[in-house]
């Protein structure tokens, strides 16, 4: 059998109240990450663009809910957001990340979401120039 160094999620449950998906790995590493969170810091190319300075800052997130979380093969999961969005796969690797980067994460968020002018608020009217600008993803690992 062959051994791997890339923990393993052994429990995933999405917690649809509190918008939180909780993994548990195989090394005991347990993450409740929020909705929101994950939305903001998603894989895919509409948030992280192609490259270096296409990223897009994503703003009115607050609300957002996982509908479905569909598996992809045997090393991620694929989150369909409750506004629509379903292009990011997140890898156990990504999500072990997540977890571990969280408070980091969306305290940097935060503080570019704030010199945007940005709102965590759907529909909030600050957010309408913010729509279509680049910048301001999480960072990538």
């Amino acid at each position: 059998m062959e051994t791997t160094n890339n923990p393993i999620p052994t429990r995933i449950v999405v917690h649809q109240q509190s918008r939180l998906l909780e993994v548990e790995f195989d090394t005991g590493a347990l993450f409740k990450l929020p909705f929101e969170l994950m939305r903001v810091c998603s894989p895919s190319a509409e948030v992280r663009g192609h490259g270096p300075g296409q990223e897009t800052l994503q703003v009115g997130k607050r609300e957002v809910t996982i509908s479905a979380l569909e598996p992809v093969g045997m090393y991620a999961v694929k989150p369909i957001f409750s506004d629509g969005h379903d292009s990011g796969l997140f890898s156990w690797e990504y999500l072990l990340w997540l977890g571990e980067n969280q408070d980091g994460l969306w305290n940097d968020y935060l503080e570019r979401l704030k010199a945007a002018g940005g709102s965590r608020d759907p529909n909030a009217p600050e957010n309408i120039p913010l729509q279509q600008k680049k910048g301001g993803a999480c960072a990538s690992h």
